[in-house]
């Protein structure tokens, strides 16, 4: 009897460490830890179907569908695996014949034996060219049997995603899924992607947060928190997260170009030289590391190294090139002092930007003249932007004008910030510059040309402006233009007002000293 029941408690504990073994492989697959899960389920997967589904799953996401084949057919009355084959039909473009899997495999459903719905349902949702309407039908109709079941919220939720207006409904099914398991590292990280791509970047690092939090063993959180710090222009914790990211992956070549991607993003151009140059080193000759390690060159200045990479980059067959990269490439000639073949790339530019709203693209090579001190060619892009897209941001306006400003064309600097002026009435800083523009035409204040702007504008910001520097140039102005005409009240006013914000001030003591002097001269004039 003891030996009967000896064996049985090691039957026991055999059957719990195979189902714990499963469970961390099938977890290894989630957490897209591929290697890993293949090396637990390899073993498991001789007498379990389950676990060779997930490891058939693990080598169809690792690129090996020819050995995912072979797998999920070991198990060919196996709904799991039979859905599995659906899944490769996928892969091999032949779509017709993958839903009649999927549907023959969600044909097998009963009223308690909601599975093959979920199996049938993931084939067409972790795949691309299937039905995902059908997807969505197939776990609705799995929920009405199996309500406390995580994963079938989640993968509803990613089914949603795939359609058109699908995010509303995408949030509920993780929230749900939350709701049954509020240690749910998955579903916190779908809702954190949810709101990373409504650009909600706090509520994002909240979620991807609550994600680590769930399972700091779960490498996917770190990723995306990467992703919302550099978002976020927090570069040193984007750094650290990838980092966390990598220490806690499989090895693989994803991860590595994540790694880069987040370096060079977060502004650590010097490392993500060296990181694109290990890349290339191990023989992937892939166009986007040389592009990123280009441009990385650039940003250190190192234009001839970085003109070299883009061009190995740019003349990549299949890549897909974005007007960022060609502004960029622009840019680097820019640098090296070839403004015609800048000129070409920033116009190539805008003839590929497809977007309706192309005003970033604009931006983008105003500021990159204005980088390069070019600040004539900078202003008329500048101004392109804001005759194009005349209900863009007060700010384009303002570099309009001063680029004009600064490349000393008042006119036109003049009548940008006039534009800005009437535009947004409400933004002082147009009025000021245009004071600043009637100085510099007027430095002794012999005609007083920008008293009318400088006056309205200080009565715009009132006396508790923080700005000292704006606020003495316009006290000095007024009060250098009150002196030649005359106005004696207007300028005791503002030199005032000069004394209190700086009492030695150099022109403040020379009016002063003129005053002194004609005193003397009336008082001897006198006697």
């Amino acid at each position: 009897m003891k030996r009967t029941i000896a064996f049985i408690a090691a039957l026991l504990f055999a059957a719990g460490l195979k189902a714990q073994s499963l469970d961390e492989g099938i977890k290894m697959y989630r957490y897209e830890r591929y290697m890993s899960a293949e090396r637990i389920l390899t073993p498991l997967a001789a007498s379990d179907a389950k676990a060779n589904y997930y490891l058939g799953l693990a080598q169809l996401d690792h690129g090996n569908t020819a050995a995912a084949q072979a797998t999920f057919a070991k198990y060919p009355e196996d709904v799991a695996n039979i859905a599995g084959t659906a899944r490769v039909a996928f892969e091999n473009k032949n779509t017709t014949q993958a839903m009649q899997i999927a549907e023959a495999v969600a044909g097998k459903a009963k009223r308690k034996n909601w599975e093959p719905l979920f199996y049938a349902a993931d084939a067409i949702t972790y795949t691309e060219g299937g039905n995902y309407q059908q997807a969505i039908d197939w776990y609705k109709k799995a929920l009405e049997s199996i309500q406390n079941d995580p994963y079938v919220f989640i993968s509803l939720g990613d089914a949603y995603q795939k359609i058109q207006g699908g995010g509303g409904e995408a949030m509920n099914s993780y929230e749900k899924a939350v709701s049954i398991d509020p240690k749910n590292s998955l579903a916190y990280s779908r809702i954190g992607r949810l709101w990373y791509d409504a650009r909600n970047y706090p509520l994002a690092l909240e979620n991807f947060g609550k994600a680590k939090d769930a399972d700091p063993a779960n490498p996917l959180p770190y990723r995306d928190l990467a992703n919302a710090y550099y978002r976020s222009g927090k570069y040193e914790l984007a750094k650290q997260n990838i980092e966390k990211y990598r220490e806690l992956s499989d090895p693989s070549y994803d991860v590595e170009r994540y790694y880069l991607d987040i370096l060079y993003q977060s502004k650590y151009f010097k490392e993500a030289i060296q990181k694109a140059a290990e890349l290339l080193d191990s023989g992937k000759k892939d166009c986007l590391i040389y592009g990123v390690k280009g441009f990385s060159e650039q940003q250190i200045g190192d234009t001839v190294n970085a003109l070299k990479d883009m061009k190995v980059f740019f003349n990549c067959p299949g890549k897909k090139v974005f007007p960022s990269d060609y502004i960029t490439f622009g840019s680097a000639f820019l640098m090296n002092s070839f403004p015609d073949s800048a000129d070409f790339y920033f116009g190539k530019a805008i003839s590929i930007d497809t977007a309706k709203d192309k005003s970033d693209t604009y931006r983008q090579i105003a500021e990159a003249f204005k980088d390069r001190k070019e600040y004539k060619k900078s202003a008329q892009w500048y101004e392109k932007l804001v005759t194009e897209y005349p209900e863009t941001q007060p700010v384009d306006y303002f570099w309009a004008g001063a680029m004009y400003y600064y490349s000393q064309d008042y006119t036109n600097a003049d009548r940008l910030f006039e534009m800005m002026e009437k535009k947004y009435p409400d933004q002082p800083s147009a009025t000021y510059w245009r004071g600043r523009v009637g100085a510099a035409q007027d430095p002794q204040g012999d005609t007083c040309k920008a008293a009318p702007f400088f006056s309205k504008w200080l009565d715009m910001v009132g006396p508790n402006y923080d700005k000292k520097n704006d606020l003495k140039l316009a006290y000095e102005y007024l009060v250098l233009c009150a002196y030649k005409s005359k106005n004696k009240d207007t300028m005791h006013k503002y030199m005032d007002l000069l004394r209190a914000l700086e009492p030695e001030d150099s022109l403040l003591k020379q009016i002063e000293e003129a005053e002194k002097a004609e005193k003397a001269a009336g008082s001897k004039g006198k006697k």
